[in-house]
């Protein structure tokens, strides 16, 4: 039987010159598939995950119809919510009046609301946590989720969507109860149990991770939940 190699993939020296021997990449990851192609595609619904790729170059290439982030009642001048609005400008909105709308919302009964934000080509649905928190929790998110899963099946011209991480957030970290960030699975079930099945994409920083092989979809392969287990 003859091997089969595997395709090329630069031209010319490209392949010998984008070896790992030949090139101390700073920003690197490794991704490996968690099925195998099959002929009949498995029917279940998962979450991609885009990793690599520039979220604000693809809202501005119009792939996507809705965005789930952050808002806050306070300072927005670092989210990306602002950084979406500052490339839409026939949208309309700035940094003083995304705070302004997320203000006249009323979260003081505790629970996590939704701001809808048109801008333009794109419809923002904001995750604004309850008055008093001074952080998003994965309680806020579950909730948030829940309430985006609804709407976008409500209204399919929502669709597709995509949503950031919200992890190395600024204004709006995302923490455990121990006051660290969540690792990203846990980010990813709690969007995923609450009904989101549209993509994610990770923060930049998740961009150097050389010595973790990670998945593009969730969920992750049963195996994996085995082997922490100590099964086989």
């Amino acid at each position: 039987m003859v091997m089969q190699k595997a395709p090329r993939v630069y031209e010319g020296d490209g392949e010998r010159f984008m070896t790992k021997e030949q090139q101390d990449f700073d920003q690197r990851i490794t991704l490996v598939p968690d099925v195998l192609p099959s002929k009949a595609p498995d029917q279940k619904p998962r979450i991609r995950i885009l990793w690599g790729q520039n979220l604000l170059e693809d809202l501005l290439m119009g792939r996507y119809r809705s965005l789930v982030c952050a808002v806050n009642t306070t300072d927005n001048s670092h989210g990306i919510i602002s950084q979406v609005s500052a490339l839409l400008p026939t949208a309309g909105w700035n940094e003083r009046s995304l705070t302004a709308y997320a203000s006249q919302f009323d979260v003081r009964n505790g629970r996590t609301k939704i701001v809808k934000y048109d801008m333009d080509t794109v419809e923002i649905l904001a995750v604004l946590r309850p008055a008093g928190a001074t952080h998003l929790t994965l309680e806020h998110l579950s909730a948030a989720f829940r309430m985006v899963a609804e709407m976008t099946g409500r209204r399919t011209t929502r669709l597709p969507t995509a949503s950031v991480s919200f992890l190395s957030a600024r204004a709006n970290a995302l923490l455990d109860e121990n006051g660290h960030e969540p690792p990203f699975e846990a980010v990813l079930r709690a969007m995923y149990d609450a009904g989101y099945h549209g993509d994610v994409y990770p923060s930049p920083g998740m961009w150097l991770m050389p010595h973790v092989a990670l998945y593009p979809r969730y969920p992750f392969p049963d195996w994996l939940t085995r082997g922490r287990e100590g099964g086989f």
